[in-house]
């Protein structure tokens, strides 16, 4: 299926299985844990190289700058075009990148090998969640999204570390093979999973007159009567447009004006609410986009969360090993990612039963006052330990929430919009570590954390701002 350059691509195909998740999900964790095990291979890579730690780090930022850039741009083609074929060209780049970064004889050939990954993990993302999100059932669509997601936070506390101890045993080089390898094959199935099926929309259409009123074609060729379009409680509407019925699979109905008053035939109102003729029931229609000042305090939500999250993951390790409790870092980072995973699972959940944007302020409190308390509890292990499986809990339930909230607001730009979200995020990961590592060198480690708890106050109070979400094709709240 593609859209016509201009015009936002719009997929048909009803409702989600388990196959197409699943493979989303392994997606999302292959491309995690390149994302994670860049890191702890720096040594390793910087000793290939004969280069210092600190000049291979170089790697990381300019995967980060590469995606942060290309990310928006890679989001506009996606809602242009076919977002699976995207998807495909995505994880084929991103395979080859990979297969460079095994293979690079120099560090000049990595650092661009590195910058491909970047432009390719900024398409394969945000098209993921595009592609679940509008396949989704709207009252499942944040917890599918927290369950594909949850492959990126896993990759966080298995790929990143089963990556470290490959590139222990077998070389740095063998990591890059492996990813390569299983991106490309990814590739196969991503290309044929998401094909369009026939709705009976679809099947309507072919079957309907472009003119309501006029009858419809007999496979004789006779000409018949256009019979009354059905209401989805089965009862019969005299006069309504087939053709709206086909395109949409709802008919054109009267308008519910501002004053309660209903326009025969016209479109949608300001609210993007339709009522129905003789129920007095007031169904959702196309409502008139949101103002682009939306989607900017939107995605800036995102940036001071991610700052936020990140100035207190960034640096964890780092202040455990001076504190002399490097052999605690293992397990606190498993109970931290099991905790992220548990945390956006459930905001996924209470996204779809309640307003995401009540989701979102939610978490964003609970994550300014958790991390004050995971400094307060520094110097106690275990106390240490459930703090920081409380914060991820608390923190990790909003992205699901935020991304289908962007979802709800701009259907018809998902993709560009969860790519710029995904780029909001990345600018605040890379902010925390920009401002961390001086703030840990001059104060410590629990000052940062209480910076990164101030910083979730202002977060939350921009989200505040953000309008509710209309109810999903029309199901009750």
């Amino acid at each position: 299926m593609q859209s016509p350059l201009g015009e936002p691509a719009v997929d048909s195909v009803p409702g989600l299985s388990a196959g197409p998740v699943a493979l989303a999900w392994l997606t999302q964790f292959l491309v995690g844990t390149d994302l994670f095990v860049v890191a702890p291979l720096l040594p390793r890579i910087a000793a290939s190289f004969a280069v210092s730690v600190a000049g291979t780090g170089l790697l990381v930022t300019a995967f980060s700058i590469a995606y942060v850039v290309a990310s928006p741009f890679a989001g506009w083609v996606s809602d242009r075009w076919d977002r699976a074929s995207v998807l495909v060209v995505a994880l084929v780049l991103f395979s080859a990148a990979n297969a460079g970064t095994a293979l690079a004889p120099g560090f000049g050939v990595l650092l661009m090998a590195r910058v491909v990954a970047g432009l390719a993990a900024a398409a394969t993302g945000p098209t993921v969640y595009a592609l679940v999100s509008v396949r989704a059932r709207p009252r499942a669509r944040a917890q599918v999204l927290a369950v594909v997601g949850s492959g990126l936070l896993t990759a966080l506390w298995v790929g990143a570390p089963a990556g470290s101890l490959l590139g222990r045993y077998v070389g740095w080089r063998a990591a890059f093979v492996i990813l390569a390898a299983g991106t490309f094959l990814l590739a196969f199935p991503h290309a044929w999973v998401w094909r369009p099926r026939p709705t009976p929309a679809a099947g309507a259409a072919q079957r309907t007159t472009e003119r309501p009123g006029e009858g419809v074609m007999a496979p004789d060729g006779t000409a018949r009567p256009a019979p009354a379009a059905t209401a989805p409680d089965g009862t019969g509407r005299p006069g309504t447009d087939t053709t709206a019925t086909a395109r949409t699979g709802r008919p054109a109905e009267a308008v519910t004006a501002p004053d309660g008053t209903g326009r025969p035939g016209a479109g949608s109102t300001a609210t993007g609410k339709t009522r129905r003729p003789g129920t007095g029931v007031t169904v959702p229609g196309p409502a008139r986009p949101p103002r682009a000042g939306i989607a900017v305090a939107a995605v800036a939500v995102t940036t001071l969360w991610a700052f936020s999250v990140y100035s207190l993951y960034t640096f964890l390790a780092v202040a455990l090993h001076a504190d002399g409790r490097a052999g605690v870092v293992p397990w606190l980072l498993v109970g931290y990612g099991i905790g992220a995973v548990v945390g956006g699972q459930v905001g996924g959940r209470c996204a779809d039963r309640a307003d995401p944007v009540r989701v979102t302020r939610s978490a964003l409190a609970l994550t300014a006052g958790m991390e004050a308390v995971v400094a307060l509890v520094f110097p106690r292990t275990g106390a240490l330990a459930g703090a920081l499986a409380v914060f991820a809990s608390a923190a990790y339930a909003f992205f699901p929430a935020q991304q289908r909230h962007l979802v709800d607001l701009f259907p018809e730009r998902a993709t560009a919009l969860l790519s710029w979200n995904n780029s909001a995020l990345f600018v605040g990961l890379s902010l925390a570590g920009a401002v961390g590592g001086p703030v840990v060198h001059a104060l410590g480690y629990p000052p940062l954390l209480y910076i990164g708890a101030a910083v979730a106050v202002p977060a939350w109070l921009v989200a505040r701002g953000r309008p509710d979400r209309s109810r999903g094709e029309g199901e009750p709240s």
